[in-house]
């Protein structure tokens, strides 16, 4: 499906919550919305929607999947724990002049690294037009010079910013559909191709989440072709951060990042000092 065959969005009174809710779907306005809520609500709608609760607008790829969640009052911060987390490359790379997004999501970390990081250019790969079709809903910015949003296999493009001239300081992994972390990421040929992709200083960060068993077998393949240059955290909410460094002298000195760390919460209002705490323990326990 390309985006111009997307159907426009039908918002209707949502069936979750009160009568002022809303859920917005990707179907024409003649369709049988009663047929319709009926799959959202079995679970057998495949396609991303929207619920809105006059506070709050999430997307979902099922009930059970939240997949990005925008507060109305402040849409340019980061709601979702995960999403906090995943912003703190910066702690190694402050200024990276490329950004990397596999996954537009609701485009919370497209919009907060367009406000926050404006040395980078930033380039947001998102295979599903439907995902697409809700930015305005999430209200992405636009199109300009330092930053666009591309339609395709973020696998592929990895491949293609490998030969940009300039390449990618940081390439940010949260590439998800409705069954979980895509096939397309799920390799190490995958990994190696983003090693070969990032500059010489630059980090990959992705965000692993379903069953146990699938984030080890990815933090074990990423941890294999970066020579175990990984740091990572471990959410609440069952995701994993993993953090990847190319450069093959990376020894970080964690006093001069905590300095880092007070001075970006400062300036993005994050708590990067809980993420500096969480990155070193992280690195002790991997040579115990």
């Amino acid at each position: 499906m390309s985006r111009s065959e997307v159907p426009s969005i039908l918002v209707l009174p949502s069936p979750f919550f009160t009568e002022t809710d809303t859920i917005r779907l990707l179907e024409p306005e003649d369709c049988d919305t009663q047929w319709v809520l009926r799959q959202v609500l079995s679970g057998a709608y495949d396609k991303p929607f929207v619920i809105d609760d006059g506070t709050t607008r999430t997307l979902h790829f099922s009930l059970s999947l939240i997949q990005s969640t925008m507060s109305l009052k402040d849409p340019f911060a980061l709601e979702l724990d995960y999403t906090q987390a995943m912003m703190s490359f910066q702690l190694f790379l402050q200024r990276p002049q490329h950004i990397l997004m596999l996954g537009l999501g609701g485009g919370s970390l497209a919009k907060f690294c367009y406000r926050h990081v404006g040395s980078a250019r930033i380039t947001v790969v998102e295979i599903d037009p439907r995902v697409i079709a809700f930015r305005d809903e999430f209200e992405v910015p636009r199109d300009d010079a330092r930053f666009s949003v591309i339609e395709g296999d973020g696998a592929d493009w990895v491949i293609k910013s490998g030969e940009w001239d300039e390449k990618p300081d940081v390439i940010m992994m949260d590439a998800f559909d409705r069954h979980g972390l895509s096939g397309s990421v799920s390799s190490t040929a995958f990994y190696q191709s983003v090693y070969d992709a990032l500059a010489g200083r630059g980090v990959m960060v992705a965000n692993l989440a379903g069953e146990k068993d699938d984030r080890t077998e990815h933090l074990a393949m990423i941890s294999e072709v970066f020579d175990d240059r990984v740091l990572s955290i471990m959410l609440s909410d069952g995701n994993d951060i993993v953090l990847a460094f190319r450069n093959p002298s990376f020894n970080p000195r964690w006093r001069e990042i905590g300095n880092t760390a007070k001075a970006l919460r400062t300036r993005t209002g994050l708590d990067y000092p809980k993420y500096v705490q969480r990155l070193e323990r992280s690195r002790r326990l991997r040579y115990l």
